[in-house]
């Protein structure tokens, strides 16, 4: 009797361990069934030279940017288009981690749940959210500089444009691109996967965090000299500003003013109000595509040193995508559209994917703090930066002219967004080295949204 109650324990031991392992393996299976059935090891979906030769991917127009012609990937016949759509289209080596080849390859073999990989031969139709002809002109406009140009909509969070420079013809690789400087981080998303000194973009965080936090700001003025001294820091202007108030000193892009006010807020609250930003964030996703986590150190810094941190200097890095985001934020008034890149997919019968719900950010700014920044932003426009550049554009901007680096050229921001009714889009460019944020970045943006708003 007692053999068989010990067997029978030993029975029920073994029943768990089974059961326990069936549902690590169901959990297993549906985080990761997709990614194992459009494994490069499954032969019948790739070639000998490893390229995935099933699924089509076009843009929201349904211009074919990838597809499969006899058993190897083909590309769009344009070379720009191929360069300016890379980062988004993907590779044939399996390089370029974001690319819809390599990232959203389960999308393109048609794999589901119910089917497996049935009919992957054949394959999905994956239509990206990016136009192709947004992404030539910026393309165009960056001029061979690396950086990054990206357009959304706040209130879909359709990505519209994702260009990242510099890139290269999928078709014909260059043989020197590993050595060659002028290829350094061509493998590279740069609005996903990177982070740099934002300069005076940064600002309308500090911003943010001084219309809330400092009695009178409104009324109360700094005086700027061309430089302070702060602790043992001397915060350098760009130029004499004199007495000002806050709007005109965000026009003016016053690192004086700004380094006192960062002064005035400390540490810690700048601190609260760039994780509130998300510019700390790691977590961020487009489409399962992860976002660099920006870096700010606050901890332990000096007096001059938060003062360079309050400007965008300092240490302080932040990833493109969030700072668009940010941007839709504020238009939206306090809270965006998160960013996505798949707009579709469509099966070998042309049966459409389920409809994508929409998600939306947390708060990123309050209500009224988004509206007062969205004036003031309009403001930079008018007094700084030139409404004729920008026509039938209601644009909200900030630039940056960040310092990298004794004897380097600054790197080049402009960021915001417009208020078009039509128009719901978020902006963010950077070249980096390129020089002056409003003259060089701002070029950039005026091109591309030009095209976006006007037509061609």
């Amino acid at each position: 009797m007692k053999k068989i109650e010990q067997r029978a324990l030993v029975c029920r031991v073994l029943a768990l361990l089974l059961a326990a392992g069936l549902c690590l393996f169901l959990a297993r299976y549906f985080r990761s069934a997709g990614d194992w059935a459009s494994s490069a090891f499954n032969r019948h979906l790739y070639n000998s030279a490893g390229q995935l030769i099933t699924g089509t991917v076009l843009d929201r127009d349904g211009d074919v940017l990838s597809w499969v012609k006899d058993g190897e990937r083909a590309y769009y016949e344009s070379e720009t288009v191929r360069k300016a759509t890379l980062h988004a289209v993907g590779d044939l080596q399996g390089s370029i981690g974001t690319g819809a080849l390599n990232a959203f390859a389960d999308r393109l073999t048609g794999y589901n749940f119910l089917n497996g990989a049935f009919g992957a031969r054949r394959g999905n139709s994956l239509y990206l959210t990016i136009d192709a002809r947004y992404n030539y002109e910026a393309y165009q406009a960056m001029k061979g500089h690396a950086g990054t140009v990206a357009v959304y909509n706040y209130k879909t969070g359709e990505i519209l444009c994702m260009v990242s420079t510099p890139s290269y013809d999928p078709l014909h690789v260059p043989g020197d691109i590993e050595t060659d400087d002028r290829y350094r981080g061509a493998y590279l998303n740069r609005f996903l996967s990177s982070t740099f000194t934002p300069g005076s973009v940064y600002k309308t965080v500090t911003l943010a965090a001084a219309l809330e936090n400092i009695p009178d700001v409104e009324v109360k003025t700094w005086s700027c000299a061309g430089s302070v001294q702060i602790g043992e820091e001397t915060v350098v202007c760009s130029g004499i500003h004199g007495e000002q108030r806050i709007g005109d000193a965000f026009a003016n892009s016053c690192n004086t003013a700004f380094a006192q006010i960062a002064g005035e807020l400390g540490g810690e609250t700048l601190k609260a109000y760039t994780r509130e930003a998300g510019l700390m964030k790691g977590g961020y996703t487009v489409d399962g595509l992860p976002v660099a986590a920006g870096t700010f150190d606050f901890d332990g810094i000096t007096d001059g040193e938060l003062g360079w941190a309050g400007v965008g200097q300092h240490r302080d890095l932040v990833n493109p995508c969030a700072l668009m985001v940010y941007m839709g934020a504020i238009a939206a008034g306090g809270r965006a559209a998160e960013p996505y890149l798949i707009l579709r997919t469509e099966n070998a019968l042309g049966l459409p994917s389920l409809p994508r719900i929409h998600g939306r950010t947390g708060t990123l700014v309050s209500r009224d703090t988004a509206q007062k920044l969205t004036e003031l932003m309009a403001a930079n426009v008018e007094k700084s930066y030139g409404t004729r550049r920008f026509p039938n554009m209601e644009l909200c901007a900030k630039s940056g002219t960040a310092e990298v680096g004794e004897g380097q050229t600054p790197h080049a921001w402009f960021a915001g967004f417009l208020r078009n009714e039509d128009a719901p889009y978020a902006f963010v460019v950077l070249v980096e080295n390129g020089g002056g944020g409003n003259s060089v970045a701002g070029t950039v943006a005026g091109k591309v949204l030009d095209v976006m708003v006007n037509g061609y």
